[in-house]
Formats: structure tokens, sequence, C-alpha cells
């Protein structure tokens, strides 16, 4: 099965055979570029894979996008601007041999993952977050995203959240991170470091957004009835810095995960929902 992860930065293609992924490329992407320069970008990756005329793929895109139409909808977000409102799914088949798309959410994809081959397997009902520019976010029933419906938070999205008052990326992102720390400071893994090294700045900063990161999310948990919550993405790199403050703030009998397939996890998604469905979210 072939695949594509779309990310703000690169396009990784790969084929995926059951829980093997053989990564053929992962290229740079343009994500402030045009639309032309962005789906260049994307087909370059895809015409390394040996591919037969009028395969199915999956692609794993971050929204704002309509995964069933495969349109884009991403406006004042900070990449991929040029492809609001166009048709992806029309212009990646122009420029790969007939294809059939089977686009979804990446941090649902990367959840999918690590259910299929990961993490969560075992658990009926889990939670998978993604930590890096901001806050990404999967509720898994039996493997399907469940993005509507009272259990899950709106579009079954964690940024959506607040905390405090204020978006819950304002404290557990990226940038927000590295505003905490000090005007312009230092990437997370860098004040990661300095934590480690006895900085005690750095090591509240840390506590602070990982403890309201557990804090926001626990009701969400209970009410879905997630038993496993797993966590990617860069900053969960930094793994011995998360777990604590977060399970600070989770419910009792709830397990805390870090991702065991990171680098993986989303291309066998894709594969995985491409395969299965039909490329409507669960409700």
């Amino acid at each position: 099965m072939p695949v594509l992860e779309v990310g703000g930065t690169h396009v990784t293609a790969a084929l995926v055979a059951d829980a093997a992924v053989e990564t053929a490329a992962r290229l740079p992407l343009p994500a402030d570029g045009s639309a032309t320069e962005i789906l260049d970008g994307i087909a370059a990756a895809a015409t390394t894979l040996d591919v037969r005329p009028g395969t199915r793929w999956g692609v794993a895109v971050p929204g704002p996008f309509d995964y069933a139409a495969g349109i884009g909808l991403f406006h004042d977000v900070g990449k991929f601007d040029a492809l609001y409102g166009v048709d992806v799914g029309a212009e990646l088949g122009r420029r790969l041999p007939s294809p059939t798309l089977r686009f979804l959410n990446d941090a649902d994809a990367f959840g999918i993952g690590e259910y299929v081959s990961g993490a969560a397997a075992g658990h009926s009902r889990a939670v998978c977050l993604t930590l890096g520019t901001g806050v990404g976010s999967a509720f898994l029933d039996r493997g399907m995203p469940v993005n509507d419906g009272p259990l899950v938070p709106p579009d079954g999205s964690a940024h959506l959240l607040q905390f405090q008052g204020r978006p819950l990326e304002e404290t557990v992102s990226r940038r927000a991170i590295r505003a905490a720390y000090e005007t312009d400071g230092p990437d997370v893994h860098v004040i990661a470091e300095r934590a480690r090294g006895g900085d005690g700045h750095a090591k509240s900063v840390l506590d602070n957004a990982f403890r309201a990161l557990g804090t926001t999310i626990w009701p969400w948990l209970t009410t879905f009835d997630a038993t496993v919550v797993v966590v990617g993405g860069s900053i969960a790199a930094s793994w011995d810095l998360v777990e604590g403050p977060l399970r600070v703030g989770l419910p009792a009998g709830v397990e805390l995960r870090p991702a065991s397939r990171p680098a993986d996890a989303a291309l066998l998604g894709a594969a995985w929902w491409a395969t299965i469905s039909q490329g409507v979210p669960a409700q």
C-alpha cells in the first residue's frame, strides 16, 4: 500500500505491507509556497514509489482540510495557505498515475498506527496525542477516529480546548513553551537539556505546560472512557520530563505511554485507513 504523510516542512512517501514500512523518500515541502510548488513537491515524493496506475493511496494531511472531498481549507494557519479551496485530490490525480486517494488527518493517522501496531494496541478506547508545533489528538474507538458527538472535544481536537480561559496551545506548544521560558527563547529540546542540567526555571516551564495538558484533557478521557493515552510528536522525545507532570492530571486507571512507533505510526495509520475505510471518519 503506498502512502504519503504531508507535514509542515516535508512530505514522506512510503510503501506499507502489514506492519512493515519501507520509506522511499522524505523531501522538503515549501509550506509557504504557491499551490503549484506544494503540489509538485508532494507529487515528487509520490513518484519515487513504483506503483501501478489506479492504486489506492493513504494520504495523511494536517488540518483544516475536507478529508472526504480532498479539498484544502488552510487559512491563516501558517502553512499551505495557497491550498485554500484547492481540490488537492484532483490536482494530485493529474500528477500521479490515476490514483484513488484516501485522505485523513495526520493526528488520526498517528493514532491509528499506534492502535494497529504500537502503544495503543489492545485498547478499544484510546486517546493519542502529538506534541510539537501544537497539540494534535485522535480519539479512537476500536481504531476508528471519533470526531463528533458528546464524548469528544469539538472535532475530536484537543487543540480547540481551553486552559484557564485561553486556548490550550497558548500553554502547550513549541511556541508557548519557548515564550514562557524567555522572549525568543531557545527550542524546546534545548530547554529540556537545561532542565536536566539543573535549570529550575526550565523545569518549571515544562512542568507547568504538561500539567496543564493533563488537567485539560482528563475530563474528556473520563467521558470517552479511554483506558490509555499515547503521546508522540517531537516534544515527546523528552519523555523523562513529560511523563511526570502529565500523569498528575490524568484520572486513575488510565495508562500513559510514549509512542512506540513515533517515526512511522502515521504512515502505518494512513495505509490501514485506506485499506478498511472509504475515507469518512467514524462519528
